[in-house]
């Protein structure tokens, strides 16, 4: 079914937290945006205020757009824009059903794997899309984002949803975004993927932002060696990555982002549930599956979950084999 042109389309977004606020406030200036949340505090922020987005030169901007808790409240989309946490993508995913008009287009920008298949399930795979993104945000506090840094959204060409995903890209491309399609969805997330294994984590359990894993030697390393792995793991299931250095590309990306805290260092500061599982968790399982050894990620995990459930990790470093218990031991120095 071909789709026609609309200059102004009516667009969900779903997720409430830093990177849904950026992406609703941007696409507030060419489509009719309403934000679905579960954080009542930035709801009501945006609903009382606007929100105001602070650039990575530092200016400021306010927009406009409705922010609601109950899907019920939204006019049929033609676009639901998918921006939460992984654990949350079953629920997001039924609010897409709910808000998406008959023909709408489900987009999943989020981190790890396996959030197109949740999203699939509920919808549909003719509704359903694609996305990775390399824009960061970070919260301030409710009403109040900064943009850390601009990167490239990638759009996933399938045929089954061609003409939406053309016109999708065309609208975030017109919201200043640099949008564009591409043909292998695979070599995307596990690009991002490779990334977010290098730079979450860690930053995770420094409580540091991303240009600290550029700027000490230890922290560096272990990033470049947990995004190498991942690349492993990746090329195991014959996935070839969209640039030719995993170690290298974390690394840029962390300067690009420097005063960016990641998700994952934001959700700790805030004492609410991390993505560990969709994406270091991910790789650690994959390798076990092929084969590929994932030393520093193992460690990652165990030490992210023991920061999770005790609320410290430095006692089970320990824990670790001795090959790299060193260079972990020397991030306790730094934490």
């Amino acid at each position: 079914m071909s789709v026609e042109y609309d200059a102004y389309p009516r667009a969900a977004v779903i997720g409430s937290g830093s990177m849904g606020s950026l992406f609703a406030a941007r696409l507030s200036l060419v489509a009719d945006v309403t934000m679905v949340g579960s954080w009542s505090a930035q709801i009501q922020a945006i609903n009382e205020k606007g929100l105001m987005l602070i650039s990575p030169g530092g200016k400021s901007s306010r927009y406009s757009f409705r922010a609601v808790l109950d899907a019920k409240e939204v006019e049929p989309a033609a676009y639901a824009l998918v921006l939460v946490k992984g654990w949350q993508t079953e629920r997001a995913a039924e609010t897409a059903r709910q808000v998406m008009a008959e023909n709408g287009l489900a987009l999943t920008l989020q981190n790890g794997i396996g959030n197109l298949e949740k999203i699939v399930k509920v919808v549909g795979r003719r509704r359903s899309a694609l996305g990775v993104t390399s824009d960061g945000a970070t919260l301030v506090e409710p009403g109040i984002v900064r943009h850390a840094g601009h990167g490239i959204t990638h759009i996933a060409a399938a045929p089954e949803t061609a003409d939406r995903m053309l016109l999708m890209t065309d609208l975030l491309a017109r919201a200043g975004f640099d949008a564009r399609l591409a043909a292998d969805a695979d070599s995307l997330v596990w690009g991002k993927l490779a990334v977010n294994a290098g730079i979450n984590p860690l930053t995770g359990l420094l409580q540091k932002p991303n240009g600290f894993l550029v700027e000490n030697k230890t922290a560096r390393q272990l990033m470049e060696s947990a995004a190498l792995e991942t690349a492993q793991v990746a090329e195991a299931q014959g996935i070839t990555l969209p640039f030719p250095n995993a170690a290298q590309r974390a690394l840029q990306v962390a300067r690009e982002t420097a005063t960016n805290y990641s998700s994952m260092a934001q959700d700790v500061s805030r004492g609410t549930p991390t993505e560990i599982e969709s994406i270091t968790g991910a790789v650690v399982d994959l390798g076990h599956k092929f084969g590929v050894a994932t030393p520093i990620n193992e460690a990652l995990l165990l030490l992210m979950r023991r920061l999770i459930h005790l609320g410290e990790w430095q006692s089970s470093v320990s824990q670790l084999p001795e090959s790299i218990r060193g260079k972990f031991r020397r991030l306790i120095n730094i934490y």
